[in-house]
């Protein structure tokens, strides 16, 4: 299989933000869609669980939707053929490795917060799954406690996307 077939060219990246509640996913992914030089359009997959109703019904005990991955897949694949896209999603291992360009893992680590084990252990969960199934080369972690962070997030983001945009010019 050649590269192309692996990994086929696309316009533009893919960028999957993951973290845990909180972290400012959503807001960073809109702020890099409007902010970037280049049209991408924010998917929030929570949202489109619920709206397309790509789930197996609801759990009372944990208040969420039981998403069905494949239907996820299913019905973001069409979407990824000229790439342009910030999946916006708790977790990011159910999203093929061809599609993903970049991995933003949000992390909030307030002093209280890193007190608490239990949510440090789910940070460390959410970075973990996304160094296991993607290059190390394209996930990246980024500190989210403030408005400095997000600012600063958005910014390193969209030179991220400049330069990959720079870097597949003749790809597509």
């Amino acid at each position: 299989m050649s590269n192309t077939d692996e990994h086929p060219p696309r316009k533009y990246p893919i960028i999957v933000i993951t973290g845990t509640p909180g972290t400012g996913k959503s807001t960073h992914a809109e702020l890099v869609a409007s902010q970037s030089s280049v049209p991408l359009k924010h998917v929030n997959v929570g949202e489109l669980v619920k709206e397309k109703e790509l789930h197996e019904g609801f759990d009372e005990e944990w208040q969420s939707y039981i998403v069905d991955e494949d239907k996820v897949i299913d019905e973001i694949e069409p979407m990824t053929v000229n790439g342009g896209l910030i999946l916006d999603w708790h977790t990011c291992d159910a999203f093929p490795e061809r599609w993903v360009d970049l991995v933003v893992v949000l992390r909030n680590y307030p002093l209280q917060k890193i007190q608490e084990n239990n949510t440090s252990e789910i940070m460390q969960t959410v970075l973990d799954e996304a160094k296991s199934s993607y290059a190390e080369e394209i996930v990246v972690e980024l500190k989210s406690e403030s408005t400095d962070d997000l600012e600063a997030n958005v910014s390193r983001i969209c030179t991220w996307i400049d330069n990959w945009i720079k870097d597949h010019a003749g790809d597509a």
